[in-house]
């Protein structure tokens, strides 16, 4: 599998999907693809107006989607596109959507065949077994929360370390801790902004400069840059944290 999971879009002060356009362009090659763009997670704005955002942001690296909503049969687009790209936005509705219009099977077996796969956020969140570590409001009632499992350990995207000021709820630390206590066996990744995960010819990384914080029950988390290694996610049996 070829994948790059980017934990957002945009960084402050940056260009839609800026920070990430050289990784994209190093991804997917030079080569013109048939880029398949399924743009499910949008809420607030329509998937047109998502399409031409994606398509005015790539244009200068020399590739352009097209969104899935404009082909006749969304499992066929699935079948024959050269790449796939999941945008980010509302994860419940994202998974809702993918489920109803049965393309979670197909869209698992042609990533897995080996064509690349993006996503950024909700698009990262999708990638895991399951939906349970987003951050976003259950706006829509998916059949099921379980998901692409193109990787065996679960993301949350936009990590953050503290809570904002005045803020008396939860941290995000203790939510993950949460998590981990009625999922021992599974992995979190906290993907700071900025950052995003690659792996190709079974080597994950992490691209990016600031650390992700890795989560495993009954474990201390630990902070993982892009020059370490990340085979203990990937790779079992598992290996504690140290």
């Amino acid at each position: 599998m070829k994948l790059l999971l980017l934990s957002n879009s945009t960084n402050v002060g940056e260009e839609y999907l800026g920070f990430s356009k050289k990784e994209v362009q190093r991804f997917l090659g030079n080569k013109k693809l048939n880029i398949v763009f399924i743009p499910y997670a949008a809420v607030t704005f329509s998937y047109d107006e998502y399409e031409e955002k994606v398509n005015k942001a790539w244009c200068e690296i020399g590739h352009k989607v097209k969104s899935i909503h404009r082909f006749p049969s969304p499992e066929k687009a699935v079948y024959e596109a050269d790449a796939l790209v999941i945008g980010g936005g509302n994860t419940w509705k994202l998974v809702k959507t993918v489920q109803d219009k049965n393309l979670m099977e197909v869209i698992r077996e042609r990533v897995r065949s080996g064509i690349p796969y993006i996503g950024w956020s909700a698009g990262a969140n999708i990638a895991c077994p399951t939906l349970k570590t987003t951050n976003d409001m259950p706006i829509a009632e998916p059949k099921e929360f379980t998901t692409l499992n193109l990787v065996p350990f679960q993301i949350n995207p936009h990590y953050l370390d503290v809570s904002p000021l005045n803020h008396g709820g939860e941290t995000r630390e203790q939510r993950i801790e949460e998590f981990i206590t009625e999922n021992k066996d599974t992995f979190v990744v906290g993907l700071r902004e900025g950052t995003l995960l690659h792996y190709e010819n079974g080597i994950l990384k992490l691209i990016g400069e600031r650390p992700a914080r890795i989560f495993k029950y009954g474990e201390k988390p630990r902070e993982l840059t892009s020059s370490d290694k990340f085979d203990l996610l990937i790779s079992k049996p598992h290996t504690p944290l140290t």
